[in-house]
């Protein structure tokens, strides 16, 4: 006997399953039940087999989001609301179901959260335009998961879908509670949190009616392009008009910068490839805070030096994993802006064998001109000796 054709809504063992190797490809960690993706594993058949016999009766309740707090980079906390392993489950194969439907009409300068789209996409678009353009208005939208009025956006979700079963568990996890960090349970009435899997579909679909649709109906002639990273309310410190000042352009202004997911866009020195040429060109390259960050990661949270204990092969492997993460994202325009992670690594690096050996703990010169040797022999050993070659 089929059990499926018993249930009420018509969901399939297979989408459950596939939903599985997707959560658990992309790790994170435990929710509010604390149970880890090693701990749903353990009895993986029995936990899918709930999950679908719920999900297909429509019983499925979603427990509370757990509340984190990450510090943002302009400062202050960011509630993250994490989802149990099997509330991913469970959210990834209503995403499965949604997200082709209203992917089909959302605009192409439309970049976040969306499948063979990415921030480089929307960074070299960005570059660009601004060989045509001379001028940019730079804006933040703050508060977007948390303001999401849940009216308008179901208005949405039933403007594309008919499925009973979707809508009923998109509404129900806009309104699962938060259990916060201090014990206490906060209820939702408007927003979506941030770090639930059906999250970032829902606050494309809503800025495509609020943000997307109307600059096209409004300002059909001037470009745009959004990354939904955060937003709703326009930040007034990080809303400006930027002047793209290069070479060719002579008017003075006093903002001639901006950054865009991690990275600058400022005038830089640049050579032509045809007539070896040099000039100024309005170029992206990592920015001030990202560098900043990933030299205080280096410093302070891996200590590196102080890990005596390691022989140089222990440290790249268990460094380079992310060393080539930093290389692949910031690396992509103007990588020799890089070169300060460069040195930073290679200062660790001296210290950390001035610890270990003997020999060079007081001879920084010794030590550096012995990490220069090592190079010469494996220059590879590191992702950014490939990319920063040492001398």
């Amino acid at each position: 006997m089929d059990t499926t054709k018993a249930k009420p809504f018509q969901i399939s063992k297979r989408s459950v399953w596939e939903a599985w190797k997707l959560v658990k490809a992309n790790a994170g960690s435990a929710g509010v039940d604390e149970e880890s993706l090693k701990g749903f594993e353990a009895n993986l058949k029995d936990n899918l087999y709930k999950l679908w016999n719920r999900l297909s009766s429509g019983s499925y309740y979603p427990p509370p989001v757990k509340g984190v707090a990450i510090p943002k980079k302009s400062g202050g906390q960011r509630m993250l609301g994490i989802p149990c392993v099997g509330d991913r489950v469970a959210q990834t194969v209503v995403k499965l179901t949604f997200e082709p439907i209203v992917e089909k009409i959302f605009l192409p300068d439309s970049y976040g959260y969306r499948p063979d789209k990415s921030a480089h996409d929307a960074i070299s678009v960005t570059r660009q335009r601004y060989w045509r353009y001379d001028w940019v208005i730079e804006f933040d939208i703050k508060g977007l998961f948390d303001n999401i009025r849940h009216d308008l956006l179901l208005k949405a979700i039933r403007r594309h879908t008919d499925c009973k079963w979707v809508i009923l568990y998109l509404e129900r996890w806009l309104k699962a509670p938060m259990l916060l960090p201090d014990g206490s349970m906060k209820a939702r009435d408007k927003g979506t949190p941030q770090g639930g899997v059906v999250s970032p579909v829902l606050s494309n679909l809503f800025l495509h009616y609020v943000f997307d649709r109307w600059m096209l109906a409004n300002h059909a002639g001037s470009p745009w392009c959004r990354y939904a990273d955060d937003g709703l309310e326009l930040h007034p410190e990080k809303t400006k008009i930027v002047y793209c000042k290069d070479s060719a352009r002579k008017e003075n202004h006093p903002v001639k910068e901006f950054a865009f997911l991690g990275y600058t866009f400022r005038s830089r020195t640049a050579m032509n490839q045809y007539t070896k040429k040099v000039f100024n060109g309005f170029q992206p390259a990592v920015s001030r805070e990202a560098l900043k960050s990933m030299r205080k990661q280096v410093k302070y949270e891996w200590k590196l030096h102080t890990r005596s204990e390691s022989n140089l092969r222990e440290l790249a492997e268990r460094y380079n994993p992310v060393i080539r993460g930093w290389i692949q994202y910031y690396g992509k325009f103007y990588i020799t802006e890089l070169n300060g992670l460069a040195n930073c690594l290679n200062l660790r690096l001296v210290k950390w064998a001035r610890r270990k050996y003997k020999s060079l703990k007081i001879h920084k010169q010794r030590a550096y001109e012995w990490l220069i040797s090592v190079f010469r022999a494996n220059p590879v050993l590191f992702e950014y000796w490939k990319v920063f070659k040492l001398c």
